[in-house]
């Protein structure tokens, strides 16, 4: 039942307060109305009762998916700060960004310090490090955070979070590699490039055309060898270029 009286219309719970110390009563059309002491805790909980606030909440961070990998990581800093990195992105030591030798450039990560629980989520976007077990470089922002920048190297797991396009079911150690000798919205160019490679460089058998189906292009890339070893792969690019035909390294 809403309240007629005036003491009870919306005001503020100090004017409240005044009024009930000033008013005994109140004379409307020749009638008193007397306002009994006793709703007094009644009316002031009424006049300072306030609607809720809009609260929001804040969206949780995404959980992990469950391909992880532990090992040593180390950080990077001033050497290369300003330097392009793999991904073609300029590298800023101040960013929450790392090398990883493996996962798709882009990829999301967090990175946990064994030794002392601290996390921090990082983007990939850069290879390495190529130091001998050692599995992630971290910006020297993401290791001042995990408080590694004096140790120099840490023990850390790494859980990956967000990979993208690319699912991921485990962490590769290392990549391979194979050599691109062209790309063709025409499938029959790239045949007529398969058939002049196998011809000429019949020592390596894994000559195929492989189709990439793009937003508004279908291209044909024509492809050949898988090597563990980029070196490997260097080497048989440069014996490929002398012959006429300049390769591309690309991660498979």
């Amino acid at each position: 039942m809403a309240f007629s009286h005036p003491l009870f219309r919306p005001t503020k719970p100090f004017c409240i307060i005044r009024r009930l110390m000033i008013l005994r009563y109140h004379r409307r059309g020749g009638m008193t109305n007397r306002l009994s002491w006793a709703g007094i805790p009644l009316l002031f909980l009424a006049a300072c009762s306030l609607p809720p606030a809009n609260v929001k909440v804040p969206t949780p961070p995404p959980a992990p998916s469950g391909v992880s990998q532990t090992g040593t990581a180390s950080w990077y800093g001033p050497g290369f700060h300003g330097r392009p990195t793999a991904s073609g992105v300029i590298y800023d030591q101040h960013e929450l960004t790392a090398a990883h030798q493996t996962l798709p450039l882009g990829t999301r990560v967090m990175v946990t310090n064994l030794d002392n629980g601290k996390s921090i989520e990082v983007t990939i976007n850069d290879r390495g490090p190529f130091a001998k077990g050692r599995i992630i470089d971290l910006s020297y922002a993401a290791g001042q955070t995990l408080g590694m920048i004096g140790p120099g190297t840490i023990p850390v797991r790494i859980e990956v979070i967000d990979s993208g396009p690319y699912k991921i079911a485990t962490i590769r150690s290392s990549l391979d590699y194979t050599l691109q000798a062209g790309s063709f919205t025409d499938v029959e160019n790239a045949q007529k490039l398969k058939d002049q490679l196998a011809k000429s460089y019949p020592q390596i058998p894994d000559i195929s055309i492989v189709p990439l189906f793009a937003k508004d292009t279908n291209y044909y890339r024509v492809q050949l060898g898988t090597f563990s070893d980029r070196r490997e792969a260097e080497r048989h690019a440069q014996q490929l270029a002398r012959k006429g035909f300049p390769m591309i390294i690309m991660e498979k």
